[in-house]
Parts: C-alpha cells; structure tokens; sequence
C-alpha cells in the first residue's frame, strides 16, 4: 500500500467515520427523545440536516423511529466502504450493504460502550456535573439502563447495572458484529465502527 493510499484512507475514515457517527447520534437522540435545545444536540441537527431534510421527504419516518436517518448512516457507511475498496483497486462486491449495516451496528455497541465509559469516570470525577454532553449522554444511555437496573436488586447505593451493560455490548459485539462479519467475508479493517 503506497503512502497516497494510505493517506487517502485516512481522510477518507476520519470523515466518513465523523459524520456517521453524527448521523448515529442524531437518530439515538430521536429515539430517546432527547433535549434538543442542548447545545450539543443543536450541533448534530445543524451538521444533518441538509442531508437529513431532503431525505425525509423520500423516507417518512415509522412509529418515532427516525428511518431517514438509518438510511442516511448506512448511506455513508457503504459509500465510505465503496470508496476505500477503490482506493484500494478493488472492485466492490455485493456484500458492501450487508458491510454497511455490520458497520452501523457496531457503531451504536461503540457509541454506547464510550457513553458508558464516560458517565462512569465522571461520575468519579464530576458527580452531579451539569455538562451539557454528559447531560445527553445520559439522555442516550438511560433507556438502555432501565430496564438492568429494574432487575438489579438493591446493593446499598452502589450502581452495579453499568458492568452488566458493558458486559451485554461485549457479548453482542462478539456474537452480532464479529460472527456476521466473519460469515460475510469482511476485511479486517474496513468499516469505521470496527
């Protein structure tokens, strides 16, 4: 692989990898229906919408659930995919959407795995801190949180539910994201949430 190539890919990951994960986040902020007047969240409608707008009137959306913005993210997984695979000299084969989807999914076990990660250290460091991307990180996460800590029983204040959330993204990541990869006949290394 010559450094042009190498370097291409780089660009072509950061960016693509960027805004996938904007569009990522702004279909999880539907769905949690989160505070859209964060200025976080007032950053991803900005950077989707022109995308975003047009497309939704192509692809409504289906019970709260943001569809345009699934088709978006697969989208730019496929056409990053597509152009990395060029870049390569490679002919893209049919596999490239069953790869985008492989790679969406592993996105979200990804943006979930760091939020966690995140709300544990600072709630260490900062307890109570009112930051406004922890605040929406929380927004994502409690939804997913709710349900293992109903069944927790009670530890005296400790909050044992993030060891068993880490350990659920960790049993899916092996059995969703890398068995279908493998069965798919993916390349290592080639999709952004990987």
């Amino acid at each position: 692989m010559t450094p042009l190539t190498q370097a291409g890919m780089l660009v072509i990951n950061t960016l693509a990898g960027l805004y996938l994960l904007v569009v990522v986040l702004r279909f999880l902020l539907q769905l949690v229906r989160a505070d859209f007047y964060n200025p976080v969240s007032q950053f991803i409608v900005k950077a989707t919408n022109p995308l975003l707008i047009p497309l939704r009137k192509v692809i409504p959306g289906l019970g709260g659930i943001d569809l345009a913005s699934l088709v978006l993210a697969l989208f730019v997984q496929a056409v990053a995919i597509v152009l990395i695979l060029l870049l390569n000299g490679i002919q893209p084969p049919l596999q490239v959407a069953i790869w985008a989807i492989i790679g969406v999914l592993s996105l979200f076990l990804k943006i979930y795995f760091w939020g966690l990660l995140i709300t544990v250290i600072a709630s260490w460091i900062a307890p109570g801190s009112y930051n406004p991307a922890l605040i929406l990180i929380s927004q994502i996460l409690e939804p997913a949180m709710k349900p293992i800590r109903k069944i927790m029983p009670d530890m005296g204040g400790l909050d044992l539910s993030p060891i068993i959330m880490f350990l659920t993204i960790q049993v899916l990541e092996v059995l969703v994201v890398r068995g279908m990869a493998g069965a798919s006949g993916m390349p290592a290394g080639l999709i952004m949430g990987i």
